[in-house]
């Protein structure tokens, strides 16, 4: 067993590395967008003003996407502040569809308001509950995260009681300042914290840099040596494994 400093915090992504997130960026993308085109065509049949083409055939998916990239270029800011650039990306294309600005700043916010609910059905890993209800009582417990889940709005957001949004802060993540804003309310040396993450870019290598221990998940098996405070695992359920092989307090979960 490896002893090492005693820590006193854990930090952790969230999308991809708490529960899988492919297939819910796919159902809300695809979700909400199906629902304006639904609903503001009904809005505008029962006004006499519905034509052809309809929004989703005037603006496909694909120039939301071209959208919201280049709202990305022109407010650099904003990059990654992901809920803003789809609010303002709808906005414009529904005024250029014809809409008011009322009508247009409404209808966007009601797409946005039905993304948030589809982008918050999330499944965490079964392990994942229990894992944080254990680390609770022996770490001080943060989430870093670039997307736009608000983590209050979980169950599981009752085991962390700082939640950073990266990009709404205009930093996202590889940039070190939503770890250290995480660190400074946690009240933690980064010697003393470790950063669970799955992206080697955005969590990797920026907690490394501030002198956080750092796990990747990680399930692709890679022949390299990791830097030393680094450490590699398939599924964030190994975690307690990892931390009791490095002398750290660690719960017992069911079947591990």
């Amino acid at each position: 067993m490896l002893r090492t400093t005693p820590l006193q915090a854990i930090t952790f992504d969230l999308d991809d590395t708490l529960w899988d997130n492919h297939g819910v960026m796919v159902a809300t993308e695809t979700g909400h967008y199906a629902w304006l085109d639904r609903e503001l065509g009904a809005w505008l049949s029962m006004r006499g003003q519905q034509g052809s083409p309809s929004f989703a055939e005037r603006f496909p998916l694909e120039a939301f996407e071209q959208r919201r990239r280049a709202l990305a270029r022109a407010h650099p800011l904003r990059r990654g502040d992901f809920t803003w650039l789809r609010e303002r990306a709808l906005r414009e294309m529904l005024a250029e569809f014809g809409l008011d600005p009322a009508a247009a700043r409404l209808w966007a916010g009601a797409a946005m308001e039905r993304f948030m609910e589809l982008r918050h059905r999330v499944e965490p890993h079964p392990e994942v509950e229990p894992l944080l209800a254990g680390l609770s009582r022996h770490y001080r417990l943060a989430s870093i995260t670039n997307g736009n889940v608000a983590v209050q709005r979980l169950a599981l957001g009752r085991h962390f009681p700082v939640a950073i949004a990266a990009g709404e802060m205009f930093a996202p993540k590889p940039d070190p300042r939503p770890f250290l804003a995480a660190l400074g309310r946690l009240g933690v040396t980064p010697t003393r914290a470790m950063h669970v993450g799955d992206s080697w870019r955005e969590d990797v290598e920026p907690a490394r840099r501030l002198g956080m221990r750092s796990v990747w998940i990680s399930p692709q098996v890679d022949s390299l040596p990791l830097p030393p405070g680094v450490h590699r695992l398939d599924h964030v359920r190994e975690l307690p494994a990892l931390l009791r092989r490095l002398g750290q307090e660690a719960p017992l979960l069911p079947g591990c």
